[in-house]
């Protein structure tokens, strides 16, 4: 096989290989999914159109899920099981958005 000598080409073959390992590197579950399969929900929808779904396993929370009334489905997961969305120092809270779904 003979080397590529063409820039053009060498740039938009670096260009594909680098958008398929970004494809590549995508989380494959859904955040949903990580939801224990023994938690007991509680829905309330807020004064602005937010419904919130809190799931609780022994009276403790685990995931909160936010439906804004506009915009994507979230999710706050408590990891470290103090009962409160987990956060990294006085950063607001991780949010996972699941914003592309192939069925």
């Amino acid at each position: 096989m003979a080397p590529i000598r063409s820039v053009p080409l060498r740039i938009a073959l670096s260009s594909a290989l680098l958008a398929l390992a970004a494809c590549a590197t995508m989380p494959a579950s859904d955040p949903a999914t990580d939801i224990p399969p023994d938690a007991v929900p509680t829905t309330r929808t807020e004064a602005n159109g937010d419904v919130v779904t809190e799931y609780r396993v022994a009276g403790q929370l685990r995931v909160v899920k936010v439906e804004p009334s506009r915009g994507p489905v979230y999710y706050l997961y408590d990891r470290n099981g103090d009962g409160l969305p987990d956060k990294a120092g006085d950063n607001p809270p991780q949010t996972y958005f699941k914003l592309f779904d192939w069925n």
